[in-house]
């Protein structure tokens, strides 16, 4: 097996476990809607059901097309990673583990879809609740953490492109 897949199981499987482990905790420990302050004033663990995608988009969607929707995509995204992952170089560590840490977020979501037809979030961040971010999981972190990678790597790409052909 190619180092690359290696990389690819190894990294996903850790995010889906951690992920999992987590919601699974907050399932059975927590009532829907109860708080816990971690940090006061910024950081509680809260259990909410995320029927949508990010920030909630798409909840209010009728159901059946939301449950359409997000029990279909997430399967093609999995394909489509691992579409690109075939043409990554073996020794391209760190698009790997972007990819990875996409594709084991987009499992662990899909996991809850799978299981509840609604994700679970728990991380609420927060500045004396006059301002607060929309709460997330694991999952979450892992898929925005791989995409802010590739587009970290794509920009340095891109510069060190424009800096070779300024040089030529």
């Amino acid at each position: 097996m190619k180092k690359k897949y290696i990389w690819l199981l190894l990294i996903s499987g850790l995010f889906v476990a951690l992920d999992q482990l987590t919601k699974v905790y907050v399932h059975t420990h927590f009532h829907l809607g109860e708080s816990i302050s971690v940090i006061p004033n910024f950081f509680n663990f809260t259990y909410v059901r995320n029927f949508g995608a990010a920030f909630g988009f798409l909840a209010e969607s009728h159901p059946s097309f939301r449950e359409l929707f997000f029990l279909s995509m997430p399967p093609i995204a999995l394909v489509i990673i691992l579409g690109i992952l075939r043409g990554v170089k073996d020794d391209d560590t760190k698009q790997i583990i972007a990819l990875s840490s996409i594709f084991g977020g987009a499992i662990g979501n899909y996991i809850d879809r799978l299981r509840f037809r609604y994700v679970i979030d728990f991380l609420d961040f927060h500045i004396y609740n006059r301002w607060s971010w929309p709460a997330f999981n694991i999952a979450d972190m892992a898929i925005v953490g791989g995409v802010g990678l590739l587009l970290l790597l794509m920009f340095l790409e891109n510069r060190k492109k424009e800096s070779t052909e300024g040089a030529a």
